[in-house]
């Protein structure tokens, strides 16, 4: 995938043949990355939605097979859709402009409560939490 980094961390026990021919049933071929990583062996990984519906649950299952048996403790995988309750790329860059223009063309003679107000309404604050 031209969007991923040129190296990147994957499950060990995922073979390097196996990622590659994973990689076609995702989306944009986002395969599964290793984002972060906790002293207590919890990780974070990201991955793309499968375009299969039909494969996905076997493919799902064996990446998180793989992740699992990479854990520390072989700690079970808890998974999230965070398209469903984290803001898109789109919601957070219109956000930010509206912080911009509050910041830099609107003048501050409004009063503070106003001012607040409106950075509330820019909904910066509430992505960046």
């Amino acid at each position: 995938s031209p969007s991923l980094p040129e190296y990147f961390v994957v499950p060990s026990s995922l073979a390097d043949q196996d990622l590659k021919l994973y990689s076609y049933s995702f989306i944009g071929r986002r395969m599964p990355l290793w984002s972060w990583n906790h002293p207590n062996g919890s990780a974070l990984v990201r991955m793309a939605n499968i375009k299969d519906v039909l494969q996905q649950r076997r493919i799902d299952q064996r990446i998180c097979n793989a992740i699992t048996r990479s854990h520390p403790l072989r700690s079970d995988v808890y998974k999230s859709d965070l398209d469903k309750c984290l803001p898109n790329i789109q919601e957070i860059q219109a956000a930010h402009i509206k912080l911009k223009q509050l910041c830099v063309n609107e003048p501050f003679d409004e009063t503070e409560e106003k001012w607040l107000s409106s950075l509330e309404n820019t909904r910066w604050l509430e992505y960046v939490r």
